[in-house]
């Protein structure tokens, strides 16, 4: 039975006819170690100059007999032996918490204090400081929604948008200029009008005086 190999679940088999090579990640910020390159040096030259005569063949079934030499060449003993001695290098970069099982980097993930990765035993000042900014974005989020953004929309659509008729720059109601090019607006055009008997001023549309009650023309 084959010995128990740690460390192989967060790796990338970067391995080619060459030889071997691996990645291994932290499991917590994935930040990662690259072994050292191990030439394939057994068995190799026949591998390949098998798959080579395959390939030169021409036919389907030599090419792929051709892609069964080559991963001959790369995986076999040798590759397991590759595997074993970069997870024993690869380990000298990691460790791992007795509680979660997980490998870590110890320089970001690894609580030194506790013995054990940050995810099981986060360090209490890293820990506050998120807290903090969390309770800050939720107080934040909360008084945000207390106040009335909307009280001056028309939701009822009552109002018209008015835009100035020489650069078309929007125009709020209560504008007499455009603020962009001076031109008069339509409330600045308007001329105000008054009663012809008591002089009272009178609104648009208005056929009475509010005052006298006096027609208008």
């Amino acid at each position: 039975m084959s010995n128990l190999i740690q460390f192989v679940a967060n790796h990338d088999d970067l391995s080619t006819d060459k030889g071997f090579q691996f990645k291994f990640y932290c499991d917590k910020c994935r930040n990662g170690h690259m072994s050292r390159f191990h030439p394939n040096s057994i068995g190799i030259a026949g591998e390949l100059m098998r798959a080579a005569g395959s390939l030169f063949g021409g036919s389907f079934y030599d090419a792929g007999n051709a892609a069964y030499h080559v991963q001959r060449a790369i995986g076999g003993k040798a590759h397991d032996a590759a595997l074993e001695k970069a997870v024993q290098e690869g380990k000298e970069y990691f460790k791992q918490c007795t509680r979660c099982g997980h490998w870590v980097c110890p320089t970001v993930c690894w609580n030194h204090t506790a013995g054990l990765c940050e995810s099981c035993a986060p360090d209490e000042h890293e820990e506050l400081a998120a807290q903090q900014r969390q309770a800050a974005r939720e107080q934040i989020q909360t008084k945000t929604r207390q106040h009335d953004y909307t009280s001056q929309l028309d939701f009822l659509g009552t109002g018209t948008i008015v835009h100035c008729k020489s650069c078309q720059n929007k125009l709020e109601p209560s504008q007499k200029f455009c603020p962009q090019c001076g031109t008069p607006s339509v409330a600045a055009q308007a001329k105000e009008k008054f009663c012809t008997s008591c002089g009272a001023s009178l609104k648009p549309g208005q056929h009475f005086c509010a005052d006298c009650g006096t027609k208008q023309a």
